[in-house]
């Protein structure tokens, strides 16, 4: 059994033994699917209500460290509980697990009362604020990985060192590399179409052993939803057949950085018309575009955060990988940070900026924050950058640290009132512990710098 699940079919397929297994899971501020197998018999019992959860899920770093500060959790208020609110529309029975169906949660209070800091609610609430003007976004990811011919536990063993790239040369685009490569990559097609992910199809991106699946276009939330279950899916499916992945944005320094290229399109709900063409504008351009747009643009450095969460993600920002550098755009101009594509209905930007560690929430959240903002104020929109953007240094440049991107994010008005001021500084937490967390620790490069020669 595989596919979208109603809760009438699941009940069902639990009667029938094809499912016994029920995972309710959240995402946390990382991006990480967390949550709980239930027995099939229990989670129909408890008649697919909430489930409670250690409050502290939303209030740690990578390491799962209970982080001091956050207002939302603490040892002073007791790591109490929050509750995981199954979105039934989210069920699907996971064909790479065995008898397993998932469920996607919303996260609440313990009362029912919805968490903003949630990174699920966070997209909600800019998808409401669309709404509330006749618009909705349709999105979809670009993401990146690299597959390694070696299990998870070898490269740890190996610590990170010699891995086993499942290529040994750069393979963009070649076929006969992803013929070697297709076990692991045809079952991910054709699990995640089982699984109800729609699959546009897969390639080889730049350097060795790096790869590209791309899901099919949806509206906002559904993609978010598709992308974390296939994130945590190519994992388990190449735990299962002895291989492992890394979506770090920057594996090495000497290889491509791998990404997670956002592309947009608002439409009118009520007439479900592009909200961004106008057949009669330059490009094809509607004031709506436009203005949304220069706001991306303008406050790409407040969102950067939420596009590039990690210390290793700043690393991927540079000249000459195709990572952006300059906060300009362009009509199909890799070099530039927004990308204007497609025609007709399908006139869309694509958002260069985020890596494929980004939270696709927080990161989708905080763009169309930014892009609502200048539709509220119709900001104008620059002129296009021709050329290569590279040495544009008159163009304000992407955020060099994450200690830039968090200040651009302290100071930033617009995100404090698109996601809230108690969301924003919850987030900022969030990234200074990260930040002092790098600061303290020594490095193989300095220790091979220093060791001797100092």
């Amino acid at each position: 059994m595989a596919g979208r699940l109603t809760l009438k079919q699941l009940g069902q397929a639990i009667s029938d033994g094809a499912i016994d297994t029920v995972i309710v899971a959240m995402t946390d501020m990382q991006g990480r699917l967390i949550g709980k197998r239930l027995t099939g018999r229990f989670f129909l019992e408890t008649g697919a209500g909430r489930q409670l959860f250690c409050d502290y899920f939303l209030a740690t770093d990578m390491e799962m460290t209970l982080v001091p500060g956050y207002d939302s959790a603490s040892w002073e208020k007791g790591y109490g509980d929050f509750a995981l609110a199954p979105d039934l529309s989210t069920t699907r029975a996971i064909p790479w697990l065995e008898k397993t169906a998932i469920v996607l949660a919303d996260v609440t209070s313990r009362d029912g009362v919805t968490l903003h800091h949630s990174p699920r609610q966070m997209l909600r609430r800019q998808l409401q604020r669309l709404a509330d003007i006749g618009l909705a976004a349709d999105m979809a990811a670009e993401l990146e990985f690299y597959l390694f011919n070696q299990t998870f536990d070898e490269a740890r063993a190996g610590k990170y060192q010699d891995l086993k790239f499942s290529s040994w040369y750069p393979e963009d685009g070649h076929i006969f590399q992803t013929s070697k490569d297709e076990p692991y990559i045809r079952a991910i097609r054709i699990l995640m179409e089982q699984a109800d992910i729609p699959v546009e199809g897969s390639k080889a991106e730049c350097s060795p052993g790096q790869q590209e699946i791309n899901l099919q276009y949806a509206g906002a939330l559904e993609t978010c939803d598709r992308l974390v279950l296939y994130k945590n899916g190519c994992k388990e499916i190449a735990h299962r057949m002895g291989k492992a992945v890394s979506f770090m944005p920057k594996l090495d320094e000497k290889l491509s950085g791998s990404s997670c290229h956002v592309h947009i399109s608002l439409s009118d709900i009520a007439s479900g018309a592009s909200a961004f063409h106008d057949p009669s504008a330059a490009n094809g351009m509607s004031a709506t575009f436009r203005h949304f747009l220069a706001g991306a643009i303008a406050h790409a450095p407040a969102a950067t955060f939420f596009y590039a969460p990690n210390i290793n993600s700043y690393k991927r920002f540079t000249e000459g990988t195709f990572a952006p550098t300059r906060l300009a755009w362009s009509v199909d101009n890799r070099t530039t940070a927004f990308r204007v594509l497609g025609h007709g209905a399908s006139l869309r930007f694509e958002c260069r900026i985020p890596g494929a560690d980004a939270n696709p929430y927080l990161a989708f959240a905080a763009l169309i924050a930014g892009g609502l903002a200048a539709i509220e104020n119709r900001l104008e929109l620059d002129a296009e950058h021709v050329g290569d953007a590279y040495g544009a240094i008159a163009a304000p440049r992407v955020p060099r640290t994450m200690a830039d991107a968090l200040r651009h994010l302290e100071t930033s008005q617009v995100m404090r009132t698109g996601l809230g001021d108690g969301v924003v500084d919850h987030y900022l937490h969030c990234g200074r512990w990260e930040l002092g967390a790098f600061e303290t620790a020594v490095t193989d490069w300095e220790r091979i710098r220093l060791f001797e020669r100092c």
